[in-house]
């Protein structure tokens, strides 16, 4: 039961997050219309591959839909490869890249499309996404292909003057990048937002007021064939939802979690973190030694992206394939209304 040690005003919910799954559809994806008074402002296509020597492969691009307040990001393009200690922008192969800002649209059957515009400078791209597939390919860079993971995910975050709407569904992909053979996961995530608004950058409830201490988005596919995927927030007040499913077709939700997270010494980035759901069951982020996003910290997004892996602590399963791209910022705290400090 929650208690208040202040009293909000009329219309503010302490942050209070609402959460379900959600069926795929690309009907659903394509769909420009609105939800709770908010505006469908982008998709947000994102994730890590591995080839087979380890090296991580991490790119997201933006969607903007028709009406949008577009945020900078475009398109990015990371790799391991870069120096070989960390996931570093491509620079020269993002460049060569279609910077599309507003995508062609269009369904086919039951198959939403986005791709870049005729005749526009760079490399072209195409993404499809429907309740069974995606496909995603950067002429030149990169192909990959393969079904939905479980079911979509969704949260409902209301506010006073602005609110936060936020769908997600996760694909297992593979194929070809930088002509080697690479399989991992990818989100395909829209928000919702104020009109005007745009996620990370304006009229964001959560990041603009500093809420958040962890985020992530994450799914492994083990080797004897089981999964387990999810999203998550901890924050200040009573911020918080997870989501979470398996190959069993068991789909949870709560908002009862606690976490913490400590970061490296002098750095943006996680040394450990840990969430605890329902008071009893506990899950541990295992930072992949290459996997700081380094050229994101001073840029956009404002906190420092991170790439791992997410398991329940005790649990011996051999991963085949992962992602587990989020985020945690040392300037908003270690723990739920535990406040922190920059650098």
């Amino acid at each position: 039961m929650n208690t208040y040690d202040t009293i909000p005003e009329r219309g503010d919910f302490g942050y209070q997050t609402l959460v379900a799954p959600q069926n795929v559809s690309g009907a659903a994806l394509h769909n420009l219309r609105g939800y709770f008074g908010l505006h469908i402002t982008k998709g947000m296509p994102f994730g890590v591959v591995r080839d087979d020597e380890g090296h991580m492969y991490a790119f997201v691009r933006a969607l903007n839909e028709p009406g949008s307040a577009p945020n900078p990001t475009r398109f990015i393009y990371q790799s391991s490869r870069i120096d070989g200690e960390n996931i570093r922008m491509d620079k020269p192969r993002m460049a060569a890249q279609a910077m599309t800002t507003f995508p062609d649209r269009a369904l086919e059957g039951d198959t939403a499309c986005w791709s870049s515009l005729k005749d526009e400078p760079g490399n072209p791209w195409r993404i499809t996404a429907s309740g069974e597939r995606m496909t995603w390919k950067e002429e030149g860079l990169f192909e990959l292909s393969g079904p939905l993971i479980g079911t979509g995910m969704q949260w409902y975050l209301p506010g006073v003057d602005w609110g936060t709407f936020y769908v997600s569904q996760l694909y297992d992909l593979s194929g070809t990048c930088e002509g080697r053979a690479v399989k991992g996961v990818i989100a395909l995530d829209q928000a919702y937002m104020a009109e005007g608004g745009a996620i990370h950058f304006k009229k964001d409830l959560v990041v603009n007021h500093q809420m958040h201490v962890i985020w992530w988005t994450f799914a492994t596919i083990y080797k004897d064939g089981t999964w387990d995927s999810g999203s998550f927030m901890v924050g200040h007040d009573k911020l918080g939802y997870a989501i979470f499913q398996n190959e069993k077709g068991e789909v949870r939700t709560t908002t009862d979690i606690e976490g913490t997270v400590v970061h490296k010494p002098g750095s943006y980035f996680v040394d450990t973190a840990r969430i605890v759901l329902d008071g009893q069951e506990e899950w541990e982020y295992l930072p992949d030694p290459r996997g700081e996003m380094r050229d994101f910290v001073g840029g956009f997004p404002i906190t420092a992206q991170q790439e791992g892996r997410w398991r329940r602590v005790g649990d011996t399963r051999e991963p085949d394939r992962w992602m587990a791209w989020g985020e945690s910022d040392r300037r908003n705290g270690t723990a739920r209304n535990v406040l922190g400090a920059d650098l």
